[in-house]
């Protein structure tokens, strides 16, 4: 059975060292456990050792564990993947963050449907970094403009970026988005956060300047896809 808690102790430790190596502070580094698929139960345990930001990719399957779980007050759900037009009220209602926002339209029905009791949401903009038709987000071209756009929405918080690099191009990948990081913060200075780094390559997002490193495998173990949206 995957021990949760040794898994999480583990991995902040390896976070750790990587931080020292690189001459980066460990507490710039946000773990975000990708629960997706799994049980609430396992958010619970990892709860109970300490991990609060939870990383969901289906927002049926957020509202779902957000519902059982009201009793865990500090947890924080960060929504981590693509989102239709017709699901953005469970997600402006539920997560604290999205780091997925490719479109403005997307980015409009946050800000419309975000309860204003609950403060801004926070959000990334996603890069599709590889430039894969698969993947959801913009170029680097298009970034300035979307940027600009989601900046001026009342109830959205525009925090900087998130990217997914296609296998085999990581540090190609990282670097660029380094790079685009400290473009965005010249016009959006609070644009800090850098989303990128998975189970697989972390180590190397983290030297590229990744503040948010998404695990999931290294945390719960492998994934069963027994859920749709």
């Amino acid at each position: 059975m995957n021990n949760i808690a040794e898994q999480l102790n583990a991995a902040y430790h390896n976070i750790a060292e990587n931080c020292h190596k690189y001459g980066r502070d460990p507490a710039s580094v946000r773990l975000i456990a990708v629960s997706k698929t799994k049980p609430a139960a396992a958010i619970s345990e990892a709860y109970l050792s300490g991990q609060r930001q939870f990383g969901e990719n289906y927002p049926q399957e957020l509202l779902s564990k957000a519902a059982e779980l009201t009793e865990l007050p500090e947890l924080e759900w960060h929504f981590i993947g693509p989102l239709q037009s017709n699901k953005t009220r469970l997600v402006a209602e539920h997560a604290s963050w999205v780091h997925s926002i490719d479109r403005l339209k997307i980015a409009e029905r946050l800000s419309a449907q975000r309860p204003v009791d609950l403060g801004p949401l926070q959000v990334l903009l996603q890069i599709n970094i590889s430039n894969e038709a698969s993947k959801a987000g913009i170029s680097a071209a298009e970034l300035p403009e979307l940027a600009a756009a989601v900046a001026k929405l009342p109830l959205l918080q525009l925090r900087g970026l998130m990217a997914i690099p296609a296998p085999g191009d990581s540090e190609r990948a990282f670097a660029e988005m380094q790079q685009l990081s400290k473009s965005l913060q010249q016009q959006h200075p609070g644009a800090t956060e850098l989303s990128m780094g998975m189970s697989d390559d972390w180590p190397l997002a983290l030297q590229y300047g990744a503040t948010m490193i998404r695990l999931g495998t290294a945390i719960f173990g492998a994934r069963t896809y027994e859920k749709n949206e």
